[in-house]
């Protein structure tokens, strides 16, 4: 297997430096002469990559993204990019630091990001750049490194949501989705300074979980039928016991309330009571008469259908799908929104413009919503690029690709050093439609939070290949191997097959080589 080189030897092979002054060079000649690129950033939370139009999927046709697949349509969609760690707090620290969470301290939520460690905004600040974030941060500690911020407090809400700032919490009135974009538009037409480049980091709530749609879209999607992915009902026969000790399931997870938005005509109990102030205790007067309006009518008849088993759990899927992809519909709203500013402003002919999310989710693919798991559902997240000159219009790039490596791009893009301990490795190359020959053909995976938290989702680490993955719950000592081919939807646990023996221990040799690479600590299995 092809081995994992470090970052001098990668940069020296692989020429990032020379490809990116290249692709730079293409630029408008005024802009190139004058200015450094611009960077935009937008990070949604919990976006499948399934609910990306622009990659194709079940849902492409009834729930499309025209504004994000502008990114796609100009630049690049990225086939093959993955997570380190798929939970919120540590996919973020991934970002900033352009390492794995044992070494930069955020292996799970909870956990508070050290802001006094290297980051790539504060090395972008000492090469320049302007550097800004508005959204959600989640990372326990404020921002630091960034000449403007406001972030929302852990997750925040979907409505007149509080926004940690410099001189304290504010509350902003509106919808979250809007105001974030709000923020960062008012920062690039009011603040920032017009002779400097900038990193502008565009951070959304949405469509984490409870799915609150936006007043624009609360009957989005009333009258379309979701398709169900195949293994809705999934039993799971033929895998090990972390599948079956899972708490994430829409059948016996998802709650009525505030998940699913059918309260009870009167709120008793406290729990209820605490929920109901999270989510809609959260709206005014008229948000409300309109949430009611839309949400009312639709509960009512669900009432009276008096739905159980099967039938119960595909309404269920229904609603839960129609409130995540209405969330959505905001985001991309608000995407056109940013795409719009800069070509008005003529930004756009110097601005680089990335779409990612944290990780992606279960759309009912084993009967799952969340995320966790190294199956490919929550693995794979969307990654979209575009820049003049720099990236090819309606190009697609197949290499293995991480947040590891948004780091190392933003530096290398910007003509800033790339530090040696940073981990990842620079996109530039393959925004070029170039793909080095030592580019990785393996990556790690490594998932702490545990069981007994949020979902159960027990502790595991694996390694995927182009065709391969194997899997390893350390805490309950069981192996999985799954062959993506035959296999893609890993329903079939191969870990006995003795027809894999020679792969399987091949990626357990590859296993150990990564861990030791990546300096993880700990028995290497």
């Amino acid at each position: 297997m092809q081995g994992t080189i470090n970052r001098r030897d990668f940069l020296r092979h692989a020429g990032t430096r020379t490809l990116a002054l290249a692709g730079l060079a293409h630029m408008d000649a005024h802009a190139q002469s004058s200015k450094r690129p611009n960077i935009v950033w937008i990070y949604s939370d919990d976006h499948a990559q399934a609910a990306v139009s622009a990659y194709g999927s079940r849902l492409a046709e009834v729930a499309p993204t025209p504004n994000i697949d502008r990114i796609a349509n100009q630049g690049m969609r990225f086939n093959n990019s993955f997570v380190t760690n798929s939970i919120c707090g540590p996919c973020r620290a991934v970002i900033l630091t352009g390492k794995h969470s044992h070494l930069n301290g955020f292996r799970k939520n909870g956990d508070k990001f050290n802001p006094q460690q290297q980051t790539f905004p504060k090395l972008l600040q000492g090469n320049g750049y302007q550097t800004a974030v508005f959204g959600k941060w989640h990372l326990g500690t404020n921002p630091v490194g960034f000449n403007a911020w406001e972030v929302l407090p852990g997750q925040g809400h979907y409505y007149n949501p509080d926004f940690i700032t410099a001189e304290g919490k504010k509350k902003n009135h509106g919808y979250v989705s809007d105001i974030i974009t709000d923020k960062a538009l008012h920062w690039l037409d009011e603040e920032r300074d017009t002779d400097k480049p900038f990193m502008l980091m565009v951070q959304h709530k949405a469509p984490h979980r409870e799915w609150e749609p936006g007043p624009d879209h609360l009957t989005t999607f009333d009258d379309v039928e979701i398709p169900e992915p195949d293994n809705l009902f999934d039993d799971y026969e033929n895998r090990g016991s972390a599948a079956k000790l899972q708490d994430m399931s829409i059948e016996k997870t998802m709650t009525m309330d505030s998940d699913l938005k059918v309260w009870p005509k009167n709120i008793s109990d406290s729990k209820a009571q605490r929920k109901w102030n999270r989510t809609l205790g959260r709206l005014n007067e008229k948000q409300l008469a309109a949430w009611n309006a839309a949400y009312e009518p639709k509960n009512d008849a669900f009432r009276k259908s008096n739905l159980s088993g099967k039938d119960l759990v595909r309404w269920k899927y229904q609603r839960y799908m129609k409130d995540y992809l209405r969330c959505i519909r905001s985001v991309d709203d608000n995407v056109g929104r940013v795409l719009d500013y800069l070509r008005e402003k003529g930004l756009d002919k110097n601005t680089i413009v990335f779409y990612s999310s944290d990780q992606s989710f279960y759309l009912g693919e084993h009967g799952w919503f969340d995320k966790r798991f190294m199956y490919e559902e929550s693995l794979r997240t969307p990654l979209l690029a575009m820049g003049p000159g720099i990236v090819p219009e309606g190009s697609t790039s197949d290499a293995m690709v991480q947040n590891l490596d948004m780091a190392e791009t933003f530096l290398e893009l910007t003509g800033a050093r790339v530090p040696d301990d940073m981990q990842g490795a620079s996109l530039v190359p393959l925004l070029k439609g170039e793909k080095p020959p030592t580019w990785r053909d393996a990556i790690y995976y490594h998932y702490y939070e545990g069981e007994g938290k949020v979902h159960n989702v027990y502790v595991h680490y694996g390694v995927r290949t182009e065709r391969y993955k194997l899997i390893y719950f350390y805490t309950l000592d069981e192996w999985e191997f799954y062959d993506l081919k035959t296999d893609p939807a890993e329903m079939r646990n191969e870990i006995g097959n003795a027809n894999y023996t020679a792969e399987i221990k091949r990626l357990r040799t590859e296993l150990r080589r990564l861990r030791k690479h990546y300096q993880v600590p700990g028995d290497t299995a």
